[in-house]
Formats: C-alpha cells, structure tokens, sequence
C-alpha cells in the first residue's frame, strides 16, 4: 500500500472543488500537496451545548445538544466540540483509502480535527470533528484550511466496498449528524 503523490491525486481523486496549493497571504492554506490534500472547513458549524441538558446519545441523537452557527467563523467554547462540513466534495476510487490529520496550525492552537477513514467509493462531502482542548474559546475560519487528506493506493482491490455495504453516510451533501440504521419494519 502506498501513498498517492500530488499528481496522482489530480489523476485519481475526484475533489470539486479542486485546488491547487499556493501561498495565499492571511488564510491558512488548502489544496493539493506532495502528499496530500490540504482540505477548508465549509460556513455550517454546530456547536455542542449543554443549555438543555441533553444527552449525547448515537443511537437517538437529540439536536437540542449543539446550536447552528453559519458563518465566516465559528467560536468553538472552551474544552468543547464542533462538526462541520468541507468546502470539497469527494469520490474514493475502489482502490483508495483515505485519512484525515488536523493542519499543524490549528493543532498548535489546541485544535484537534477527527475525521474516520474515507473508505474504497464512499463518496460526499467530509464532515469532520472539531475539538477545542484549551480551557480557552478558540476561532475558526471558514474557506480555510483545517486538516489534510492522505490517500492510500492498495495492492489489491477489496472485495466490498462502501458502496456495496450501502454505507449510511453515503452521498452526504453537507454537515450530517450521527445516527444508527434501525430494524427492518415487516
């Protein structure tokens, strides 16, 4: 298993939008690098919140536990949780398996960035996992850069994908909560 270089990236990575890295002057970077992709954090945030007592729960996920927030930035609370979505919308090959690594820039700021593994043809956009570590509110800039994307080109070829298995966060369009598949109604 090895790991894709910039030009095969362009080759065999479907990302729109794809963008090629250079200095931008301000903004924290993004876009394809030697070995990876440098991906932004999209403008649709929600913020984890204890105003309402809820419990966090994977299998009945209660939305009173986070508040929207859309914009240029978000300010996530000290010691607390983010999700968001990516900017780019992606297509694993059959072939690929991808990780994700929070940008040294933010991890220097006590940002800590979680994404699972992109697994062979999941296809959508990232929503990914913001921690704010410090007992400090930290900020986060939209169409910015936040973490980087790996992809692992296998020797061989899997015998199910996440396409076959029908995976449930499939074809994400944006932001998407957890939640658990239920029983099977007769």
């Amino acid at each position: 298993m090895g790991l894709l270089a910039d030009w095969q990236i362009r080759k065999l990575i479907k990302i729109e939008p794809f963008a090629e890295e250079s200095l931008r002057q301000g903004v924290i970077s993004y876009g394809v690098s030697s070995y990876g992709y440098d991906v932004r954090v999209g403008r649709n945030f929600k913020v984890f919140t204890n105003v309402y007592g809820a419990l966090i729960d994977p299998k009945k996920f209660d939305k009173s536990a986070f508040v929207d927030i859309e914009g240029d930035s978000c300010v996530i609370p000290p010691n607390s949780f983010a999700l968001a979505e990516t900017v780019e919308y992606f297509e694993i090959p059959r072939n690929i398996l991808a990780t994700c690594l929070g940008k040294s820039t933010y991890a220097r700021c006590g940002i800590i960035v979680n994404v699972t593994p992109l697994e062979p043809e999941w296809r959508g956009k990232i929503t990914m996992e913001i921690s704010n570590t410090t007992p400090l509110p930290a900020k986060i800039y939209a169409n910015e850069g936040i973490a980087q994307i790996l992809f692992f080109k296998a020797d061989e070829v899997c015998e199910k994908s996440y396409a076959d298995k029908k995976g449930k966060y499939q074809d994400q369009k944006g932001l998407t909560l957890p939640f658990v598949v239920g029983p099977e109604k007769k």
